[in-house]
Order: C-alpha cells, then structure tokens, then sequence
C-alpha cells in the first residue's frame, strides 16, 4: 500500500471518501467545520500534484431517497472557502448519466463534490452495484473517512474492490489516524493510561476489556464510574448505575487485579442534589453518596490521585468525560484531566484523544493543540480499541 505523501496524483482522478457529515443549523449554516477542515489538506495535496479530486460524502440519516436538510449542496460555499481560489463544482446526483459526465469532464486542479450518498440505500447496505458505479468516476480510490471506517458501506470498502493495490490508499488524516490509533494500541510505550468516561459501562466494556491485555493504568470516570464502585459495595445514591452491569464490573475489577493492572475510580465526587445547574452541591467519598444526591463530576482529591498517575505516563488514552462537564458546576474534573494530559504530553508522553465528548472537552479547554492527536472518529475510534477489524481499513490494506 502507497504512502500518501509520496503517491503521485499528477493527471489522475482522485476519488475520494470523505467525511462531511457536519452538523447544519436551521439555515443550512454549518456549526463545526473539523471533519471538513480536517481533510483539506488530503484535497490540496492532490490537487497539488496536478490531479483532480471527486469528493463524496454522506450527510445524516436520510430515510426515503433524497431529503433538502441532507444535500451537500449546502456545503459547497463552505468548502470553496476552505480551498481557497479552487473552482468546485456539485453534481446533484451521487450516480447517473450526468454525474458520470461531470466526471469525465473534469480537469487537473478541479474538485467535483457528489451528492449525498445516503440518498441511496444501496450505500448502507454495501451494495456491489452501487459501489462499482462510483468507482468508474476515479482513476484512484482514496479513503479519508475515518469516522466511518466501522462501516461496511459501499463507498468506505465494497468500493475498494474495483481498484488495484497500488491504486487504493488512504488520505493523510486516515493514514494519521490509523499511524496514531496503531501506536497507542501496538506500540504504546509504558506506563499506559486509558482514561475512560461517560455515562454507560455497557458502552465502554469492550475497549476496557480489551485494554485490561495492553494498559498499565484505567482511569474510570464519570456515570460510568458508579456501576463500579457500587459493585465494590459502596453507596451511590441516586448516582446513575447499571445494575444489570454490576457482575460485570466484578469481573473487570477481577480480571485487572489478576493482570496486575491498576484501575483507578474516583475516590471523591462532586455530589448534587438535583441534574441542573443550579443543583447545591458537595464534595465527599464516592462510596459514601447520600440517598438523594448524584455523583456529577469527579472530587478534588480524585482530580489529585488521577492526575498523579497521568503525569507519571508515557502514553495515554482519552475517551469519554469526568462528568457533566456541560454544566459549568460539573466541568473541573474534566478540565483537570485534560490539563494533565497536556502537561503530560509537554513532557513526552504520547496522547490520543477521541471520542465525540472528550475532542469536545478539549477543544472547548482549547487544549487541541496541546495533546499529540486529536481523532476524527468516534465510533470508528472505539470499534478499534474493543479490537475490532474495522471495513474501511482491512478493504484498503487487502486485509
């Protein structure tokens, strides 16, 4: 498989798998660019190098064929202004006649964005059909969609069947994806911290399961964190628990101690009377929650021992928040902990940070730059953790 940088596009048509499911407000006006800004360079690398670039795309969850608030014409002022003086063209269509003409039209400097994929059904299904359709558009099959590399879909890897080994790569945020995500995962220089957060052990089981043969150090926060410690036998209080899920943190727990992996739970919560921001609140031992009061964030003293661990690190793992760090009374812990990572990464530690809450933590901290990468992909992301083979990587590699 070519290297991206040093794979010549001069005289080809680059077709190429984006990620462009951007959130749009009620006036189609996009309200967080990353996942288009973050394949720019894919674009103009290949555009550089005197070729052409046939961009698709999905856009939500379209139901019956094409619906308005899906179509990615919405995007293209957007996208002329992140590629500066390039003409971009949009073809109504992801398939057809005039589509395929658009196509065949197109010339070295030019990009072509194609309409919603999604607008079919043949794309979620993977359908061969579909697939061979799109890829008649492109001399060469890029993937730079990692957010959707979980997907069997036809154009993230059906597609890649059509297309000869050294003409199917992936884009630069893909290749620093998979480079970053295989570094944490087969490479990590020890001690190894995962910080795992959010709300449901259900959700994160996999990748802690996982991690318990890689790790040297799970840091469990947030709603998560409950389940736990009231399976050690603590008082929770009206703080969110999986009681279907209690055997299963036992054995985590378990399997950890065996390992001689060390989890790390919040010994102190910050603890609330009521979910709202105006909740009077407290400070006190995780295992000792009043009936009536929730754990909102982790406390002072598990802010301190947390920290102490992710400063001793050479590598880390963050995924999911401390809390309901959406409240401004409920962000410290989660603020804390992404302080720590960036002190830790200034000092050489290698950090990763992905999942949707925890990039959001970091940017709204404006600790981005602050960490060594910052993943596009959330489910893809978690998927490759639980140790998952994931379609979008395996069709292009020839797995």
């Amino acid at each position: 498989m070519h290297s991206f940088q040093t794979f010549s596009f001069q005289n080809k048509k680059a077709l190429v798998r984006v990620d462009f499911n951007v959130p749009l407000n009620d006036q189609f006006v996009i309200t967080d660019d990353n996942r288009m800004a973050a394949t720019i360079p894919t674009i103009k690398k290949i555009l550089a190098d005197g070729g052409s670039v046939i961009l698709m795309s999905h856009l939500g969850r379209p139901k019956d064929g094409p619906e308005e608030k899906f179509s990615l014409k919405h995007l293209v002022p957007h996208l002329k202004e992140l590629l500066g003086n390039v003409p971009v063209l949009f073809a109504e269509d992801c398939i057809g006649t005039k589509t395929t003409e658009m196509a065949a039209a197109l010339k070295p400097g030019e990009v072509l964005l194609l309409e919603n994929l999604r607008f079919y059904k043949e794309e979620e299904k993977g359908d061969r059909a579909f697939a061979e359709k799109l890829s008649k558009y492109g001399d060469v099959y890029v993937n730079d969609a990692f957010g959707t590399a979980h997907r069997a879909h036809a154009s993230t890897a059906v597609i890649a069947d059509f297309f000869t080994a050294e003409n199917k790569l992936f884009g630069a945020l893909m290749e620093a994806e998979v480079i970053s995500a295989e570094k944490v995962l087969h490479r990590a220089d020890k001690p190894f911290t995962a910080i795992i957060g959010g709300a449901k052990v259900s959700d994160k089981i996999l990748i802690i399961e996982n991690l318990l043969e890689r790790a040297t150090d799970i840091i469990i926060g947030g709603g998560m964190a409950y389940t736990f410690i009231k399976a050690r036998g603590g008082k929770i209080g009206n703080s969110l628990c999986e009681d279907d899920r209690l055997d299963t943190a036992k054995e985590v727990l378990e399997k950890a101690r065996l390992k001689g992996v060390s989890i790390h739970l919040p010994e102190t919560s910050i603890i609330a009377d009521k979910f709202a921001a105006d909740a009077n609140t407290n400070d006190c031992p995780s295992d000792q929650i009043p009936d009536g009061w929730m754990g909102l964030d982790i406390g002072a003293k598990a802010i301190g021992i947390f920290t102490e661990v992710i400063l001793k690190s050479k590598t880390i793992l963050w995924n999911g928040p401390m809390g309901v760090f959406e409240m401004e009374k409920f962000q410290n812990g989660t603020k804390s902990i992404a302080l720590a990572v960036a002190e830790s990464t200034s000092h050489g530690a290698f950090s990763l940070v992905g999942g949707g809450d925890s990039v959001a933590a970091v940017n709204k901290f404006h600790l981005a730059d602050k960490v060594s990468y910052v993943s596009t992909g959330g489910g893809a992301l978690l998927e490759y953790f639980e140790g998952k083979e994931l379609p979008g990587i395996a069709a292009v590699k020839g797995v």
